[in-house]
């Protein structure tokens, strides 16, 4: 008790001591402009960089101009002397040449589908398992090494609680994934009534080839995610369709049942190495060096339109994320500007340029399993995505101009979210709405931007984000329709946030759970 009490009458002094404004910081804020954010952006995002697609010229492109300005900046290289940070991207397309049940064809990427990358196999069974929810209780003692599981892929349902029914894993059940995984079978199919509308609705990144980070294969059995018709088949022989049997299963615990069915799957994986980086530029601080702080943006985007008759050819990507790419370069600029005239930081900074991140965070996950400073050094992660634009939830509002949604900053620290909003009460006055902090919210954005890598480590984060708009991942995120001076207060608002943290005494003191949730 004695311990937290103090922190708290620090905490509160050191908020109360930064109330006033401090010209210093607002000179240097004062370099975050428009003219020069306009400049940058209108080469990230132009043409020339074809959408900036990770593993693409244009992501390339895109890499070098920000490690030039890193550079021209003055930043140091901290990757054995260069501004890249290889990340070992592999191409995966997965083909399943057979899969029948019963003598039953059924159609890859139309009556099922695959996520993730797994060893080769073929399978010729004659049963399988159903293993209602997966749970403990219904699993007990089974041994399941080598077999077929049926699992119904949605949370069990509880009395006073409203289940989580859609083909998203949950942290349940990604809990019991894993439990799954661990006991070696040879294939999960797990059943959902979302499949068609995932396969329509993502259908090219669903169906396409996948990049992931190329790792030592986990043994770990596919997922095939199925559609109701499909388990209807594996389990013709025992007279119950899955509905039945997910009803019962709901009620009661039903231990694993084998059902007999005649099943062959075949599939191989055709795999190849995808170039990718990371681009890091680092200013070391003085009395508090060992310490860092991050600044993070990715820098990728989808690419080309793949509509052969579009006359708009590229996902340019302005907003998404070309203005949190332009944001840490003017706030690199101002820290840079800043460090010259002898206002240092003390505490090192790190601005780190994610690539792969429309791909699945894959940039931000590799640097956050193979940091070049350690996480446990890490004090915070200051991430934008999307700070250009007004989003639909205030389209039309008077305030549509003055606001900026700063997810989690109080996941992990409540200290750092009075930090965050210290800074805004006393300079940039901006309505910071915690909307999407709600963990029922179903955009579940807290997981879908490369801050989570840091937060899923312990490192506390914020996550600024302007919310989607009618031109999100679509051709007409283009740079003409940036509000640059709104793009440049949101922008300010992070430095504002960045120097206290990388200049007050201690850094925000971590008092939230960690989350089990995955993207």
């Amino acid at each position: 008790m004695k311990k937290i009490y103090l922190w708290a009458i620090s905490s509160v002094f050191a908020l109360n001591a930064c109330a006033q404004q401090n010209p210093t910081v607002i000179k240097y804020a004062k370099l975050i402009t428009a003219d020069d954010a306009k400049k940058h952006l209108s080469i990230i995002a132009s043409d020339a960089f074809e959408g900036r697609e990770t593993g693409k010229p244009g992501a390339e492109k895109a890499a070098n101009y920000i490690a030039a300005e890193f550079k021209r900046l003055g930043l140091q290289a901290p990757v054995n002397g260069s501004y890249f940070l290889d990340v070992p991207l592999v191409e995966s397309k997965l083909h399943v040449s057979t899969f029948t049940v019963n003598g039953k064809p059924f159609v890859f990427n139309q009556d099922f589908f695959v996520n993730g990358i797994y060893a080769d196999k073929n399978l010729n069974v004659h049963d399988i398992v159903f293993i209602g929810y997966g749970t403990e209780s219904e699993i007990a003692n089974t041994d399941l090494t080598g077999k077929i599981l049926l699992w119904i892929n949605e949370d069990r349902p509880e009395a006073g609680t409203k289940p989580n029914i859609s083909g998203r894993f949950s942290a349940i059940r990604n809990k019991i994934l894993a439990d799954l995984q661990s006991k070696k079978p040879a294939l999960i199919l797990a059943t959902n009534a979302d499949v068609p509308m995932v396969l329509k609705r993502y259908s090219k990144s669903v169906t396409g080839p996948r990049l992931g980070i190329k790792k030592e294969d986990t043994g770990n059995a596919a997922v095939f995610m199925i559609d109701i018709p499909v388990a209807n088949e594996f389990l013709k022989t025992i007279g119950k369709t899955y509905d039945e049997l997910k009803t019962a299963a709901a009620g009661t615990i039903i231990p694993a049942t084998t059902v007999k069915a005649d099943v062959v799957i075949s599939y191989i994986t055709e795999k190849k190495p995808v170039k990718a980086v990371d681009v890091l530029g680092y200013m070391p601080g003085t009395d508090l060096k060992d310490e860092v702080l991050v600044f993070s943006a990715h820098y990728d985007h989808i690419g080309l339109n793949p509509d052969p008759n579009a006359k708009d050819k590229v996902n340019n990507g302005a907003d998404d994320d070309g203005s949190g790419t332009t944001g840490i370069l003017e706030i690199a600029r101002a820290f840079s500007q800043a460090k010259k005239d002898g206002h240092g930081p003390r505490r090192s900074i790190l601005f780190l340029g994610n690539v792969g991140e429309e791909k699945g965070l894959l940039g931000s996950e590799y640097y956050s399993e193979h940091p070049v400073f350690p996480l446990a050094n890490t004090i915070t992660d200051l991430n934008i995505d999307m700070i250009g634009r007004v989003g639909y939830d205030y389209i039309g509002k008077p305030d549509s101009a003055n606001y900026v949604y700063a997810i989690g900053s109080a996941m992990l620290s409540k200290e750092l979210h009075e930090i965050g909003e210290n800074a805004n009460n006393t300079y940039t006055k901006l309505h910071l709405d915690y909307k999407y902090d709600d963990p029922n919210d179903p955009n579940r954005f807290y997981y879908r931007s490369d801050h989570y890598n840091f937060a899923k480590h312990g490192v506390p984060i914020i996550f600024y984000f302007n919310g989607v708009h009618s031109d999100y991942h679509a051709p007409g995120d283009e740079v003409s329709k940036i509000n640059f001076p709104l793009l440049v207060k949101r922008a300010q608002l992070v430095f504002y946030t960045g120097w206290d943290l990388a200049n007050r005494d201690k850094r925000p003191f971590v008092d939230g759970k960690i989350s089990e949730e995955v993207r």
